[in-house]
């Protein structure tokens, strides 16, 4: 039968061999499964400024759907979604801001242990 490829994206298996390789990684259903997928772990700060930035889509406003689904290259959130998605990056800036205030900036104390390990390595090779 044959060695067998599975895209975890698509959650699809084919015959693996050069031509239908490329041709399932450059089709259509495996872009945009790859495209949300990234597009799950997208930091909210991220996805704020993009939406942003972009002009409403006129389609999606008045019928409250949209052909082109994610891959529309308008913006699909309101006014509302984008004070509640400004109003929850804040909560998260706090939220950071409050853990390094409580236990203190995490780089200084790595720094300090990676200058004390290397003296400790050098006074053992030096021996």
């Amino acid at each position: 039968m044959g060695k067998r490829y599975f895209c975890d994206y698509c959650n699809r298996s084919f015959q693996d061999n050069l031509h239908n390789r490329k041709k399932h990684l450059s089709g259509v259903l495996h872009q945009r499964s790859k495209k949300i997928w990234y597009d799950f772990f997208r930091d909210a700060a991220t996805i704020f400024d993009e939406e942003r930035n972009k002009k409403p889509c006129r389609r999606f406003l008045q019928t409250g759907e949209c052909d082109f689904g994610t891959n529309c290259k308008f913006s699909h959130m309101t006014e509302e979604d984008l004070q509640q998605l400004a109003q929850h990056i804040e909560g998260e800036k706090r939220a950071r801001h409050e853990k390094e205030a409580r236990y203190g900036d995490p780089v200084e104390p790595v720094q300090d242990w990676l200058e004390k390990r290397l003296k400790r390595r050098k006074q053992a090779s030096g021996t």
